[in-house]
C-alpha cells in the first residue's frame, strides 16, 4: 500500500533532496518553458504548501512521487 508522507515532517535538507529527485526524473514535463531545477523545486514546494499536491511513497517502485491531492482522493 502506498504511504502519504507529510512534507512538513521532513527536515529541509531531506525535503530538498526528495524534490530534486522528483523534478529531475526523465519524462517530467513543465510545459513549453524550460525551468531550472531550482524553479521546478520551488514550484513543487508551492504545490505542497498550498495543499494541491502531496508526497506519496510508491511501495511498488520504492520511490517518492509528487501527486495531485485530487488524484490521491480519486485513487482511494
Amino acid at each position: 500500500m502506498d504511504t502519504l508522507i507529510p512534507f512538513d515532517s521532513l527536515d529541509s535538507d531531506t525535503l530538498n533532496n526528495v524534490l530534486n529527485d522528483i523534478v529531475s526524473r526523465d519524462g517530467t514535463d513543465y510545459g513549453e518553458y524550460d525551468l531550472s531545477t531550482e524553479q521546478k523545486r520551488e514550484q513543487a514546494l508551492r504545490s505542497l504548501k498550498s495543499g494541491e499536491a502531496v508526497l506519496l511513497f510508491d511501495t511498488e517502485s520504492e520511490t517518492v512521487q509528487l501527486v495531485s491531492k485530487q488524484a490521491v482522493q480519486q485513487r482511494y
